[in-house]
């Protein structure tokens, strides 16, 4: 494993002392340097990071008429007293959802009679809308469906749905197709640009906003406020691993200081005494975000990975029954300790399975077992690919229903089963930062039943004939893209600290970045020249006493910098794991609620002799996307950019050529302003029958900038052209377009027209990807060849 440290550019002092007052028991310097390396570098941002109270959130009309079509809908159901249901998701992001959804509009619709939900079953559906469950609304005389952390694509479904006189809201955060669904309304923040602050909603922030126009809207009717969402908000924003910036931080700041203050109460005066019940039981206290990430989020996963349905969840968020919500925690702590257990024996014989293979020739690591659940399959591929440094697939080949996938992703997805279930293997991918998991799977989709994710986590199916084939074609694939180079895993350090550092000033000084998720990070402490003692392991428990195979060692550290060690835990790990002697480590500092003690939670280790570091320069790459002209640009010799790529080849090609020339790479695209496939097809066609007809030339470079779309997609589009009777001839540097009265062939015609959408297509999504992807993956991939 490769160990890296943050580049340790040190702040400047003003900085350090507008850090300082908000550590007055420390001196700030560790906060300060973490901020400053994350680009918080002004008074101005570094108050509005860590006072929330002086943050003005986005007016949930910033998502515009879409936003205005949705609450004059709903106003419509209620004065009508239409039958409405809300259409969740079955993990954490989606019960949090579906749980605001209920309890807001649950102020307007009486529950139950006017208001239901429907949660998928993970192991019998997929992600998203479903014909059986629209038809099932039909016949409850639904008129109308509100989605929350779901539906963007399910256009089939939407269709289907209106046939049966069902109107669809959707409230989602994921990958939008370039047509708008034929929807009442739909509100994603991926289409607002991705620098404005509601971007990085997850799907319970986006029903709250939802829910925060009705009250604007509606103020007279709501008998709780409506700050008495935030704490669900809180759970669904940290459990789903969304970037938590702009709006994203300041609900996550107030909904963790909700969650603390009701479980402050007294169980019989607790709002959500079914979530007071859950902290207490994974023994947290709801004012951490590592409370929600490491406790409520896994238990609230946990339920539909084991037992499918999960829709019991939105009943123990929302339900005021005391005793019933405490038979619902006990039920979810049961299936994440069955979770954890068969995570467990899933880990240890994918580990088995691991010493068979030579992983300095296996690039993309690929493993099936009949008897590995599938809903456990996501989590272990994660901790393989971060500990081996290699994109991991683990498929099960047991006998499950014909709709799971085992995405964890939540991409919406769609397709019919084929008849024989039993000779399909299904279940989950995950990536590491240089290796685009999506292109990888996708170029081999030829061997895939279904398929669907992101570059970094995906679910699949295939036949279990075609494992082989998958493998070495993934493999192979992999390998090319390398350029023999091989993988490693690598962990992060952020800053250097010594045993004497660690404790409850320091704890309280790093305490400022939090709430911590994706773009800042938990800080990383490298601590070196240590070593350990007093070190012992143990299987943890259940809350009822039985054991599960699950291990954790306890140790205390020490170096030369104080007589005094400082404790400290290894999940996962045995105590005969801890090198002897002098070490260097990495480690997150954390409170122990339970034991009521500071403690660190050790992330690497290794002996001291063999720790090489490599400084990562983060300033090589600077990211300009979606900012306006600025004099950075005149001033700076950065190479740059502005050209959104479609490949990751682009951007190396240019990264070396920064490398040659010892220039800094300036990222300067802008989320691109995309046309939908079908209509770029049609403006081709027009462009060829007017340059027929008028005898004009026209240049490549002029068809590229008016489509909108790369020279592999135009020439795809041109010979599509000649099945529609239209010759295309070069003179010099032009084309000249003829149209030819000939006998055409629509079935040649519609082929090769579906190739050119095919492309296009897949030149958006790669240009989506590229407008958003972190500036870390971009510097991992650049430096893949």
């Amino acid at each position: 494993m490769q160990w890296t440290l943050a580049a340790t550019e040190q702040p400047p002092e003003w900085f350090i002392q507008a850090v300082k007052k908000y550590t007055p028991a420390s001196s700030g310097v560790y906060a300060a340097q973490l901020l400053w390396q994350r680009g918080i570098r002004d008074t101005q941002q570094l108050e509005g990071f860590v006072n929330y109270k002086t943050y003005q959130p986005a007016s949930p009309f910033e998502f515009g008429e879409e936003m205005h079509r949705a609450v004059a809908r709903l106003q419509l159901a209620r004065n009508a007293g239409e039958k409405i249901a809300i259409w969740g998701d079955f993990d954490a992001d989606g019960i949090t959802s579906t749980s605001v959804l209920w309890d807001g509009l649950g102020e307007f619709f009486v529950q139950n009679s006017q208001l239901s939900y429907y949660i998928p079953n993970r192991l019998k559906e997929s992600h998203g809308l479903n014909y059986a469950g629209i038809d099932n609304l039909a016949k409850q005389d639904c008129t109308l469906i509100v989605t929350c952390d779901t539906g963007s694509t399910n256009i089939d479904e939407i269709i289907y749905a209106q046939k049966l006189g069902i109107d669809v809201i959707v409230t989602d955060h994921h990958t939008l197709l370039p047509e708008r669904p034929p929807v009442i309304a739909i509100i994603n923040p991926r289409n607002l640009p991705n620098e404005h602050p509601l971007y990085n909603l997850s799907g319970v922030a986006v029903a709250y906003k939802l829910v925060e126009a009705l009250y604007q809207t509606l103020p007279n009717i709501p008998k709780h406020p409506l700050t008495d969402l935030l704490d669900l908000v809180a759970v669904g924003l940290i459990a789903d691993l969304v970037q938590l910036s702009g709006d994203c931080r300041y609900l996550a700041q107030l909904g963790i200081q909700r969650l603390q203050e009701d479980f402050k109460q007294p169980p019989a005066a607790r709002r959500r005494p079914g979530v007071g019940r859950l902290l207490e039981l994974c023994q947290k206290s709801g004012d951490r975000p590592t409370d929600i990430s490491f406790g409520l989020g896994p238990r609230i996963n946990a339920v539909s990975r084991i037992q499918g349905d999960a829709s019991f969840c939105v009943e123990l968020l929302t339900s005021r029954d005391i005793k019933r919500c405490s038979e619902l925690a006990e039920d979810t702590e049961l299936a994440n300790a069955r979770r954890k257990s068969l995570q467990k024996d899933v880990q240890t014989q994918v580990a088995q399975k691991l010493t068979q293979l030579d992983l300095s020739t296996t690039s993309a690591i690929v493993l099936a077992d009949a008897q590995w659940p599938v809903g456990v399959l996501g989590l272990v591929a994660g901790q393989v690919a971060q500990e081996t440094g290699r994109p991991t697939i683990l498929l099960s080949t047991e006998e499950l229903g014909t709709g799971d996938w085992g995405l964890g992703t939540g991409e919406d997805s769609s397709q019919s089963p084929i008849p024989n279930p039993q000779s399909l293997a299904r279940g989950s991918a995950r990536s590491i930062n240089s290796v685009d998991l999506y292109q990888l799977v996708k170029d081999q989709a030829h061997l895939l039943h279904r398929f669907g994710g992101h570059p970094f986590a995906a679910g699949l199916s295939m036949l279990v004939e075609n494992i082989p084939l998958f493998t070495e074609a993934i493999n192979q694939r992999l390998r090319q893209s390398l350029g023999g180079k091989t993988l490693t895993a690598t962990v992060q350090a952020d800053i250097v600290v010594t045993v004497a550092d660690l404790g409850k000033d320091l704890f309280l000084e790093l305490k400022i970045l939090e709430p911590c998720g994706m773009g800042n990070p938990v800080p990383k402490l490298l601590i070196q020249n240590c070593w350990f003692e007093n070190a012992w392991h143990r299987n943890q428990q259940d809350s009822q006493g039985k054991k599960i195979q699950y291990i954790k060692t306890d140790f205390d550290i020490r170096d030369d910098s104080t007589r005094n060690p400082f404790p400290g835990i290894w999940w996962g790990h045995y105590k005969d794991e801890l090198p002897i002697g002098r070490c260097d480590c990495i480690a997150e500092l954390d409170y122990n609620t339970f034991k009521k003690r500071y403690e660190i939670r050790l992330i690497a280790v290794r002996p001291s002799a063999n720790s090489v570091f490599t400084t990562h320069n983060s300033e090589l790459i600077l990211d300009w996307r979606n900012q306006k002209h600025s004099a950075l640009r005149t001033q700076n010799s950065a190479l740059i950019l502005e050209e959104c790529p479609t490949s990751w080849d682009d951007l190396r090609t240019c990264w070396k050529r920064c490398l040659y020339n010892n220039q800094q790479l300036a990222i300067a695209w802008s989320k691109p302003n995309q046309q939908s496939p079908n209509q770029i097809w049609l403006t081709l066609i027009g462009i060829a029958k007017y340059l027929s007809r008028t005898h004009q030339p026209v240049t490549r470079v002029q068809l590229l900038e008016k489509l909108g779309i790369s020279n592999q997609a135009l020439l795809l589009g041109i010979r599509a052209l000649k099945y529609l009777g239209f010759t295309v001839q070069r003179q010099d540097n032009n084309l000249r377009i003829i149209q030819e009265l000939k006998n055409i062939s629509k079935t040649q015609a519609d082929a090769a027209a579906s190739k050119f959408l095919a492309a296009v297509r897949e030149e958006q999504f790669q240009r989506e990807y590229f407008a958003e992807v972190p500036l870390s993956t971009i510097a991992a991939m650049v430096n893949t060849q």
